[in-house]
């Protein structure tokens, strides 16, 4: 009974604490927009090379 216990409590708790993190506050929105602005920066000082570079570079921003 204890291991059916764990395996419906904590999947739901889990859950529970990751609904908690959608709304982004005003802090968080400004931390997005200047990491934004470093990778333009970068993307300019340091342009990918090739194909593959520019790929995982925008692979890199849509997942963060």
């Amino acid at each position: 009974m204890p291991t059916l216990l764990r395996l419906l409590i904590i999947p739901a708790l889990l859950m529970m604490s990751l609904a908690a993190c959608e709304r982004s506050g005003p802090a968080e929105r400004a931390g997005r927009s200047l990491d934004r602005a470093g990778e333009r920066v970068r993307d300019t000082v340091d342009p990918p090379r090739g194909p593959v570079e520019r790929l995982g570079r925008s692979v890199d921003r849509a997942v963060n």
